[in-house]
């Protein structure tokens, strides 16, 4: 439920929603999922949060990051780290859940609604805080793929849970074949 005046921010999970859309067959259009939320309410932010892989190579991301930061979200990047795991496989590093958090928390106060865009089951203490602050949590992923990709104490601690799949119509876009991964695939450190 959104009301027209009430003051929201959204908060991008990158790489999470980049898989959930993924799992469904489908890319983000971020233009329209833009249009949508200020349509549903007065929008003061949209952060999107991803880790950059900065080599010598080109990032695949770079141009979306780039075309994101020109077009009204507010960027939050930081270095990916790459590792060699236990056997022998590369694997890359960038969890972005502590700045997510301290940016939320930090913006509470001047808003009336959040819309979390990720079903990291990390994030229930944080929209738990949240309410304990007055502010609504809404709360973007999928049950609809397989695996699922939100965690259940997430949805049961938001106060509202948006199926990724119902708005495919109004933000989606069918998926374009590319020639590299357009995120990158992190892996889950404790």
């Amino acid at each position: 439920m959104f009301y027209r005046d009430e003051r929201l921010a959204l908060f991008i999970d990158g790489s999470n929603l980049y898989a959930a859309a993924k799992a469904l067959g489908f890319d983000i259009d971020y233009k329209l999922l833009r249009q949508e939320f200020m349509r549903r309410g007065k929008m003061l932010r949209a952060f999107y949060y991803t880790a950059l892989l900065e080599n010598d190579d080109y990032s695949p991301i770079r141009p979306l990051v780039d075309w994101l930061h020109y077009n009204g979200f507010s960027m939050v990047t930081k270095p990916a780290k790459e590792y060699v795991d236990s056997q022998g496989r590369r694997k890359v590093k960038g969890n972005m859940d502590i700045e997510l958090t301290v940016d939320a928390m930090e913006l509470a106060p001047h808003v009336d609604h959040i819309v979390l865009f990720s079903g990291d089951g990390d994030f229930r203490p944080l929209v738990d805080a949240l309410q304990r602050k007055g502010v609504r949590v809404s709360v973007v992923s999928t049950i609809r793929s397989q695996p699922p990709m939100i965690a259940d104490e997430l949805r049961r601690q938001a106060d509202n849970f948006i199926e990724l799949d119902e708005l495919k119509d109004v933000i989606g876009r069918p998926p374009r074949e590319p020639r590299e991964p357009e995120h990158l695939e992190l892996a889950e450190t404790e």
